[in-house]
């Protein structure tokens, strides 16, 4: 069962994003390269964080330590790759033929936040993926039985969140609101935080949690692009 159990959990994980790769952004070569190069600054975001945790020796073993600074500097290398987009968006506009990709700014957050998102959840699951496909099976000694799948879920949900921050993000720097770059960095705080709950094998809070917020967001995302009920009930009826 380790080979089936290996795909269906990377299914679950990177299925919605793989999805979303391939009919939002597959077919223009201007999202593919926002894509990678936010993936790669979510690298140098890591890089950075485990250079800052490696600078701090006393608080080493503090996981919660090391985590706010990851999330805190992921978030400024966020604002990064915003100033960099907005910076290019004229030589995007030259080099595209869809002037659609710079005149709908929201697009190219949804773009940037799905490659963080994609390699963050990448970053997260590889090992654990790794580990599936044997010789032994997840349960013994111990663990839970669980773990795989609810490790793929919080993956997916990293995923999701991403790509709903990053639209929240990028269009509350353009307006100004620090209403919700405050959301965005709290509740980026909050989620990874609950993660810490699965030391006790408390997945069903960890999830149920991490989804009500991705929910949340999702709403305002939808909002700061600018749904409605109404576009909303348009989308769900095709029409």
């Amino acid at each position: 069962m380790t080979l089936p159990e290996f795909f269906g959990c990377a299914f679950l994980a990177f299925g919605p994003a793989l999805a979303m790769f391939t009919m939002t952004i597959a077919q223009d070569p201007i999202r593919i390269i926002i894509l990678v190069a936010a993936a790669f600054v979510w690298l140098c975001s890591l890089l950075l964080s485990s250079l800052v945790w490696f600078i701090f020796v006393p608080l080493r073993n503090v996981t919660i330590f090391g985590m706010i600074i990851s999330i805190l500097i992921q978030e400024m290398f966020r604002y990064g790759i915003y100033r960099g987009i907005r910076e290019c968006e004229n030589g995007l506009q030259l080099v595209s033929d869809n002037s659609r990709i710079v005149e709908n700014k929201h697009i190219l957050a949804y773009v940037s936040g799905l490659g963080f998102g994609i390699m963050s959840g990448a970053f997260a699951l590889v090992n654990i993926l790794a580990d599936s496909v044997g010789p032994a099976t997840v349960g013994l000694l111990g663990g839970h039985q669980y773990f795989l799948l609810t490790s793929s879920a919080q993956a997916l949900c990293m995923i999701l969140l991403h790509t709903f921050w990053s639209v929240i993000f990028f269009n509350a720097v353009d307006t100004q609101s620090r209403l919700h770059i405050g959301y965005v960095v709290v509740s980026h705080l909050i989620v990874s935080c609950l993660t810490l709950l699965n030391r006790l094998e408390m997945y069903s809070l960890t999830l149920t949690s991490s989804y009500l917020i991705t929910v949340a967001t999702a709403i305002i995302a939808f909002r700061v692009v600018g749904g409605s009920k109404e576009s909303f009930k348009r989308f769900v009826t095709c029409k």
